[in-house]
């Protein structure tokens, strides 16, 4: 194999140049070429596949930094259909008129089902991405917890199995993915910011954090030390909610709680449903989970309460909602990420020169080895009808009544975050952030840089 292509595809995280940078280093080592796709699946429509030379005579262009969040190949939420064999075809042809023998796409979930019918004309690995942290397994089984029932000829809607299985921490099939540390960095130190605010002015904030329908973000979130954490694993009780609420504020003046985007009341719905618009990758739009909960807490707390205390002439006054939103997938990504984002681009092409076809370079974590990477079948990521789920939060890393981190749940993010910033990422923000030059210079878009070097197909 002499040429390769990489692309960028879903939202964007902060350690996707990283995931470039490793995947050039390697290539670079084993004497093969790498073609960038711009603006990921969107690419593979275009008839002239816009490109990018990322190695021109094995040396990687100096555009290319993985201490710069986002990335330089762009990206879309295009969506590649696998039941479109046309497209597939057309797609399959134009890489071959390229001269590209494999392909590595770095993605989540979603990257990963579109992935599936290319995979049947050229080798390709998925180098994982999400802040959301929702690609892999709990546990090596899981994919088979899943049932599917028809609600009408020809749709289907999947559930998975009640299970109390208990798992250990070695058994999580890719531990986590790049990206995710980077996001509950910004998360807890928003919360940290807004907590002074809140006792200040003894008040009750809400903040709402990414992740969709999965919590890790929020787990991770306790690192600002909020009061509570509502995963969207776990239904909100609002009457025990209530309780706690009131129980702290009576303690301390001001509460501090952190909500998912993608939490449910007990009647499984979405409080933060914009929507049932989709993406073209199928996913749902969530929209003010927060504000949603602030209703509920304002009609179930009511006005009397805080005029009784003095500190407020209504429940509305007193509650408040953040988002600490799209600022926990942007920006410089701390070297936890850098690292590991590096690696597993470095792995992924030597999985597509070994042969393989159709896995994950995925991040693997043990007591006995710590952090490791190696190739994961995409196979195992299937259901039994051939269908990818995004990973959940385990119910072992939450404590449903103290609504906090289970002892688990607090081991689990101790391997990622106790060596997660580096002291470059700390110089970073002495030596740079306020240098006289950025009073005056323009921001330099590497989006204008990169376009003087893209390239078409005939």
């Amino acid at each position: 194999m002499k040429r390769i292509g990489v692309l960028t595809a879903g939202g964007d995280t902060p350690a996707l140049n990283a995931t470039i940078h490793g995947v050039v280093t390697r290539a670079n080592a084993r004497r093969v070429e790498v073609y960038g796709l711009i603006k990921g699946f969107n690419s593979l429509f275009n008839p002239r596949l816009p490109h990018v030379h990322l190695n021109p005579l094995y040396e990687q262009i100096p555009e290319l930094d993985p201490t710069n969040g986002g990335t330089l190949l762009g990206a879309s939420r295009d969506y590649l259909n696998g039941s479109d064999t046309d497209a597939v075809s057309l797609i399959a042809d134009r890489l071959k008129q390229l001269g590209i023998e494999g392909l590595i796409c770095v993605g989540g979930d979603g990257t990963l089902n579109g992935m599936q019918a290319l995979s049947h004309s050229l080798p390709v690995v998925l180098a994982p991405k999400t802040i959301d942290n929702d690609l892999g397994l709990n546990h090596a089984a899981e994919a088979s917890e899943w049932r599917r029932a028809e609600t009408k000829p020809g749709v289907y809607c999947y559930q998975r199995i009640a299970s109390n299985r208990s798992i250990d921490l070695d058994d999580i099939v890719n531990y986590v993915t790049p990206g995710f540390a980077t996001a509950v960095f910004v998360a807890a130190g928003g919360i940290e910011r807004v907590r002074t605010t809140a006792e200040s002015h003894r008040r009750i904030a809400i903040i709402e954090v990414m992740g969709r329908e999965s919590g890790y973000i929020a787990l991770g979130s306790a690192y600002g030390q909020p009061d509570l954490i509502l995963p969207p694993e776990h239904p909100v009780e609002v009457d025990s909610l209530v309780e706690r609420v009131i129980e702290l504020y009576e303690a301390q003046k001001n509460v501090v709680i952190v909500c998912g985007e993608g939490i449910k009341d007990t009647n499984g719905q979405l409080l933060g449903a914009k929507s049932s618009s989709t993406d073209p990758a199928g996913n749902k739009v969530f929209s003010g989970a927060a504000e949603a909960l602030r209703s509920r807490l304002i009609d179930n707390i009511g006005d009397r309460y805080f005029r009784q205390l003095r500190r407020g002439e209504s429940a509305g006054e007193v509650i408040f909602t953040r988002k600490v939103g799209h600022t926990q997938r942007g920006g410089r990504p701390l070297l936890f990420d850098r690292f590991y984002a590096a690696q597993q681009g470095g792995q992924a092409v030597d999985l597509l020169l070994d042969g393989q076809t159709n896995v994950i370079a995925a991040l693997q974590w043990s007591r006995a080895s710590g952090f490791t990477v190696s190739g994961f079948p995409v196979s195992g990521l299937l259901d039994p009808w051939g269908v990818i789920h995004p990973r959940k939060m385990h119910p072992s890393f939450y404590d449903t009544e103290r609504m906090r981190p289970s002892p688990l749940g607090v081991e689990y993010l101790q391997q990622i975050f106790s060596g997660a910033v580096g002291h470059d990422d700390t110089e970073h923000l002495r030596e740079r952030l306020f240098t006289p030059g950025r009073l005056v210079d323009p921001h330099r878009s590497i989006n204008a840089l990169m376009s003087r070097r893209i390239r078409y197909i005939a």
